[in-house]
């Protein structure tokens, strides 16, 4: 699968090495300094050498430049806008065709984008979705502390991609179930556990 990644910061990154390492071919990357783009996949080990040294991803050898905006409008399989919020608005919507859109950063599409991404098929999976990683391993980290007992690396990133698997799914089967968007399922699944967590406990349990 194709894929093209806006902002090269610890999401943007990161996202890179985890995709290459499952055979995805990340075909363009961008940070605040603009874009590159290449017919050849990009080695994330390469590109985060240039970055370092260059202090941006522009500029890499056998790359050509693009902006970013230009970077959301790419023909790729997978999108993942990892820099600034309101990156995809109603002007530019209609232009984003990938098939999966990944949201890193938080709130890069407006509430005015949203139904144009879902009419054109856009599998989105939301900020809220996306980025509740690192609040679970916060969890995950209260609760040792509480036990005085740790996990090591390997158990918190299984117990992760439980916790991760299971609210896709859930997500996913209810954006199906109602005929929504899968943003719009996740803040239906929120609410509907707070509003359930609140009835069981009591207003002051």
């Amino acid at each position: 699968m194709t894929v093209a990644i806006q902002g090269y910061g610890n999401a943007g990154s990161i996202s890179h090495d985890l995709l290459h390492q499952r055979g995805a071919k990340v075909i363009a990357v961008s940070d605040s300094r603009g874009g590159i783009q290449s017919s050849r996949v990009l080695d994330p080990k390469v590109v985060q050498a240039h970055k370092r040294e260059a202090g941006s991803v522009v500029g890499l050898p056998g790359t050509d430049r693009i902006g970013n905006r230009e970077l959301l409008e790419l023909k790729v399989d997978i999108l993942i806008p990892a820099a600034l919020e309101n990156q995809i608005t109603e002007e530019n919507a209609p232009k984003i065709k990938p098939k999966i859109l990944a949201e890193a950063a938080n709130g890069p599409t407006t509430p005015d984008a949203d139904p144009i991404l879902h009419e054109n098929g856009v599998f989105l999976i939301p900020d809220i979705l996306a980025n509740a990683g690192g609040v679970t391993v916060s969890y995950f980290e209260w609760v040792q502390d509480l036990a005085n007992y740790f996990w090591t690396e390997d158990e918190v990133n299984q117990k992760l991609e439980t916790v991760m698997r299971r609210s896709f799914r859930d997500v996913a089967l209810l954006a199906e179930k109602h005929k929504v968007h899968n943003r719009t399922a996740a803040y239906m699944l929120g609410v509907g556990r707070v509003a359930e967590a609140t009835k069981l406990r009591g207003l002051y349990g």
